[in-house]
C-alpha cells in the first residue's frame, strides 16, 4: 500500500474538500482518499502511486493548484493491548 500526501493550496471549505476526493475517486484507483482545507492537504492510499503529472492535471481541472506531492510505502498500524504489535 502507498500513501500520497497532497498540498494543496486554495481549499477553503468541505466543498472544497469534497470537489478533490470526487476528482481523485473518478480518475485514480484508490483505497481511500481524504481532505483538510484547514491543514492545505489530501491524503491518498493506493496500491500504486498516482502519477505526479496526472495528479497536477486534474487537481487543476477542479481548480486548486497541486503545491507538492510525495509517496511512501505505508502499513496499517495494528491495535496491541501489550504495546508493540
Amino acid at each position: 500500500m502507498i500513501r500520497t500526501v497532497l498540498t494543496i493550496d486554495g481549499m477553503m471549505c468541505g466543498m472544497c474538500e469534497a470537489h478533490i476526493n470526487d476528482a481523485i475517486r473518478q480518475h485514480f484507483a484508490v483505497k481511500s482518499v481524504s481532505s483538510s482545507h484547514k491543514k492545505g492537504e489530501t491524503v491518498i492510499l493506493s496500491e500504486q502511486a498516482p502519477d505526479d503529472a496526472a495528479l497536477r492535471a486534474v487537481i487543476a481541472e477542479t481548480g486548486y493548484t497541486l503545491k507538492a506531492c510525495e509517496s511512501a510505502p505505508y502499513e496499517k498500524k495494528r491495535f496491541s493491548l501489550f504495546g508493540k504489535g
